[in-house]
């Protein structure tokens, strides 16, 4: 994560218990209500502060929708290692073995980070629709909670022997997406469990060993 994720959990830290009432207090309300249903009015009664408060500690709804997007994205880059070094230690003594694992241990997490944070579909999908101004903060930090991930598999991915790492972190990224999308708008049954089984299909495809 680097020094940018220690910055803003510096920032975290640093936030007084009005403004930690606010941002939790907007996060409830923008992932449950939509963002632009919700307006600073209804923030500031729910966390019990005037919007004077609120306007002192985040400047803007937009710096306050950036603020709840980034805090939502530092929670799953914490979260997620932790899993697949999980699917790591029960994978055996083969590094290829090991190294697959780890990428299909994404979509396990991914099950459990949905039942528990993502019961309306992805926050960031959910907030991308609501906010078409590509210069928005919170589209901002959309766009880089998506680079992330992507890099993020590709290193997983170059972890094992595929040939065409890139390629598969590509493919299993749209994978994660899909079954997010498709889950939040209840289009597919079991949504993460079948992208999970279209992974398993995509890397024995090319020789590798998955379960």
């Amino acid at each position: 994560m680097g020094s940018e994720a220690t910055g803003a959990a510096a920032g975290r830290a640093a936030l007084t218990p009005g403004a930690r009432r606010v941002l939790d207090a907007a996060a409830e309300l923008f992932y449950e209500r939509g963002i632009n249903a919700v307006g600073v009015d209804l923030i500031a009664q729910r966390a019990q502060v005037t919007k004077k408060t609120l306007y002192d500690r985040f400047g803007s709804k937009e710096a306050l929708v950036a603020a709840y997007l980034r805090e939502r994205d530092e929670r799953w880059r914490r979260w997620l290692p932790a899993r697949l070094d999980e699917a790591a230690r029960t994978a055996g003594s083969d590094p290829d073995a090991v190294a697959v694992a780890r990428v299909l241990a994404t979509f396990d997490a991914l099950e459990v980070w949905t039942r528990r944070e993502n019961p309306r579909g992805c926050g960031f999908v959910n907030a991308a629709a609501e906010l078409p101004d590509l210069t928005h903060p919170g589209r901002v930090v959309i766009a880089e909670q998506k680079r992330w991930f992507r890099d993020y598999l590709r290193e997983l991915c170059r972890a094992t022997p595929a040939s065409d790492p890139d390629d598969l972190a590509d493919e299993l990224a749209l994978l994660h997406e899909g079954a997010m999308v498709l889950g939040g708008l209840d289009a597919v049954a079991e949504p993460v469990p079948l992208a999970r089984r279209l992974a398993v299909r995509a890397l024995t495809q090319r020789g590798l060993p998955a379960a």
